[in-house]
């Protein structure tokens, strides 16, 4: 007998989860977005689990190694399991089609806006698109999400002034506005 899918609530992590400052792989340069502990504790209490995925072109572009960066999620997923907010996996594409050095220089299908880290994420771990919810806040993201399927996407945009355009489904100025409820099928 299969094992039923689950819906997700996907997160990109430079935007959404801490603030952008630029390729951050240290904790000491964390900036945690507010409302980022709430929203992933609200998404698992809803029974959701939550999936990060994100581009990290820092690592083929050289700034910082893959050992640096996973040493760093390792501490950000305990500091969201502190909180009450377990992170179930990360996702992360290092390559640039062209800032990428060596090994990392390619176009591919894992890079956002490509659905890969998606529906790798999907299929390791028996997600339900259809009933999944992704926030980001690039367009990227957005595209990304749509391309794997998923219920619904959010655009979050926190800045003060017009909202952007968007094919996202909602645009959030803050995350305790994102709707982690299922989406109708």
């Amino acid at each position: 007998m299969s094992k039923a899918l689950r819906p997700a609530l996907f997160l990109d992590r430079d935007g959404v989860i801490n603030v952008n400052h630029g390729y951050v792989h240290q904790a000491e340069d964390t900036e945690f977005i507010p409302g980022i502990f709430d929203l992933v504790a609200r998404a698992h209490a809803a029974g959701r689990l939550v999936v990060v995925v994100t581009n990290q072109a820092g690592i083929g572009r050289g700034y910082y190694s893959e050992t640096q960066f996973e040493a760093y999620t390792a501490w950000m997923q305990a500091e969201f399991a502190a909180r009450g907010a377990p992170i179930a996996r990360v996702y992360f594409c290092p390559d640039h089609p062209e800032h990428g050095i060596g090994r990392y220089r390619r176009d591919t299908p894992m890079r956002k806006p490509g659905p890969g880290m998606l529906l790798q994420a999907a299929a390791d771990l028996q997600l339900d698109l259809a009933r999944s919810v992704l926030v980001g806040d690039a367009e990227s993201d957005i595209e990304a999400g749509r391309r794997a399927g998923l219920g619904r996407t959010v655009r979050l945009h926190a800045e003060a002034g017009p909202l952007p355009e968007t094919q996202a489904d909602a645009v959030a100025r803050h995350l305790d506005e994102v709707d982690v409820a299922l989406p109708p099928h």
